[in-house]
């Protein structure tokens, strides 16, 4: 049976086979026993995105992956978990790591400042601002209208109902953990639409940040 670990674009966190492009984490929030998740879903306000190769490191998901002291046993370590691509992760409020991606994160963070006339950005003011906006932590997703849609950047994502679309070249994208459906036009979807992905993120793309998408 798949573990519980897999993102899609509302931050909501399943079970599925489909496996994931970027891994991450919200901090510790599994039981180590079970394989299972706790009942919360953030651990702390950093939720970031990490590359699942990085140097030699192994990890067993939703294992015992901090070593203890000597003579005590080891303890769980961050919960891994795992989105389609950077655009999923992004829509559910996660951003690129300081460890295994600096200069992604470092991008991110400097586009950000940009966005916002912030000359010494930090991650904890990024991490702070997500925490409010993104919609698995509380947030409000603004409404938005068919026909603003071409407003937005590549890389956004938006819900029409339970079903959610990631924009790109002037389409949307249907998305499922699958990959991505046919392109369909702006027009044909709702007028009751949601942004997903978080206002200081969608400042960030607009200032040039280009997002990892998986191609199909």
């Amino acid at each position: 049976m798949p573990l519980q670990n897999r993102v899609d674009p509302f931050g909501a966190i399943h079970a599925v086979p489909e496996r994931g492009l970027f891994t991450g984490n919200r901090g510790i929030i599994h039981d180590p026993e079970t394989k299972t998740l706790l009942r919360k879903r953030w651990a702390l306000p950093a939720w970031i995105v990490c590359e699942c190769v990085f140097r030699d490191v192994r990890r067993e998901p939703m294992g015992r992956n901090r070593k203890g002291r000597p003579g005590e046993p080891d303890k769980a370590g961050w919960t891994e978990l795992f989105f389609f691509d950077e655009v999923t992760a992004l829509a559910a409020g996660h951003r690129p790591c300081f460890y295994c991606r600096r200069e992604r994160a470092a991008d991110f963070l400097a586009r950000f400042g940009a966005a916002f006339g912030i000359e010494e950005p930090r991650a904890p003011m990024l991490d702070k601002r997500l925490h409010r906006e993104r919609l698995a932590s509380g947030g409000t997703p603004p409404p938005v209208g068919a026909g603003e849609l071409a407003a937005l950047p590549d890389g956004a994502m938006v819900a029409d109902g339970s079903r959610a679309y990631a924009l790109r070249g002037g389409a949307a994208l249907p998305w499922s953990f699958a990959g991505y459906g046919k392109p369909v036009r702006f027009g044909s979807l709702g007028n009751t639409l949601k942004v997903l992905t978080p206002a200081a993120t969608l400042a960030v793309l607009r200032q040039g940040y280009r997002p990892v998408w998986r191609e199909q």
